[in-house]
């Protein structure tokens, strides 16, 4: 997703848009070098014991001397961590909604029972963080840079001098990828990636994809359109650099795809249209983002919206911009896909 809005919109942007895209509306405007030490892959003793090193998406090397106790990360990681057994002590990013709920990127993290450093882009509390004791800081990545997701670029060296780091890239790659590295992760950390719920998970993940082809085969033509809203500004994501459109789109999924010289002002995750030319593109299903940065459908007022020929079919789907790295979450996601597509009429 990226422009969290060039890195600022890059790394703002993006956000923003909805192409990790979306990524915040703009948020406010393998082998023994990938997991290799005591937890990954012996038994749930060694792991326990140390030491432990994971080879990152960065190429670079955490270590530590025993298996990392007292782990913070980014929300959606450490969601993702907890579907596979794996708790965290401390998380930023989007966690907490304004109402004291769980943010949609906590996934089934219990939030009264984390340490939250920050819960919007920009927020990280050094001080605290420090008071964790942390052994590793792990987030995703949304460039090609090496940028810890959600990590503050004025206060990046005072955090990454009290712990090491682990980023997994989403960039420009398919879903499947940071999914493997993601449950890798998790085994070096102790999980038992082996145990009935993850490898059932795991099956209905695949047996999800294949509903997707499968729908694509069986009603040809359907035109899908990512979407993201802000107050002024509707964001129409490409399906590159995004892992979950990219993935969609091997599944045979049919998107609208901005111009590439549109594109370049978000560093190519997406287009800026205003609420006045939000029709530019036709579309039979629209997948908006689901984020607490974004509008959702239901808060959307603008006319021209309401008069899309998608919107007014009722063809309009939630979008995970940053999916729950976890193959328990990401199921799901295709599931709903596969069906509305099944169900789709041609509008465009």
């Amino acid at each position: 997703m990226f422009n969290a809005r060039s890195a600022h919109l890059t790394r703002r942007g993006v956000l923003a848009a909805g192409g990790a895209l979306g990524l915040g509306a703009v948020l406010a405007a393998c082998g023994d070098d990938d997991a290799q030490s005591g937890g990954s892959a012996d038994s749930k003793e060694a792991a326990k014991s140390g030491p432990w090193s994971f080879k990152d998406d960065r190429g670079e090397t955490a270590k530590t001397d025993k298996v990392p106790a007292n782990i913070v990360a980014f929300t959606g990681v450490a969601a993702a961590l907890h579907d596979y057994g794996i708790e965290v002590k401390g998380v930023f990013g989007p966690t907490k909604t304004k109402d004291g709920k769980a943010d949609v990127q906590a996934g089934d993290l219990d939030i009264n029972k984390v340490t939250i450093l920050g819960n919007e882009f920009g927020q990280f509390n050094v001080e605290k963080y420090a008071t964790l004791a942390p052994d590793v800081l792990i987030t995703t990545m949304f460039d090609d840079a090496g940028t810890l997701w959600y990590v503050p670029e004025e206060s990046k060296d005072k955090i990454a001098a009290l712990a090491q780091s682990v980023g997994i890239s989403v960039y420009d790659r398919q879903l499947t990828g940071p999914l493997q590295r993601m449950m890798a992760l998790a085994e070096s950390l102790g999980a038992d990636v082996k145990a009935a719920k993850v490898t059932a998970a795991k099956k209905r993940f695949e047996d999800a994809s294949a509903k997707v082809r499968a729908a694509v085969k069986a009603n040809p033509g359907i035109k899908v359109l990512a979407g993201s809203a802000s107050q002024d500004i509707f964001y129409v994501s490409t399906s590159n650099l995004s892992a979950d459109l990219e993935y969609y789109k091997a599944l045979g999924v049919n998107f609208v795809e901005p111009p590439a010289d549109v594109l370049k002002a978000s560093g190519g995750w997406f287009e800026n249209l205003s609420w006045e030319n939000v029709d530019k593109y036709d579309a039979d299903l629209i997948m908006m983002d689901n984020r607490s940065s974004a509008i959702q459908p239901a808060d959307i007022t603008e006319g021209t919206w309401k008069q899309l020929p998608a919107v007014k079919a009722g063809q309009v789907i939630a979008r995970d911009p940053e999916p729950i790295l976890s193959y328990d979450k990401c199921a799901p996601l295709l599931e709903n896909l596969a069906e509305a597509i099944e169900k789709a009429k041609k509008v465009s």
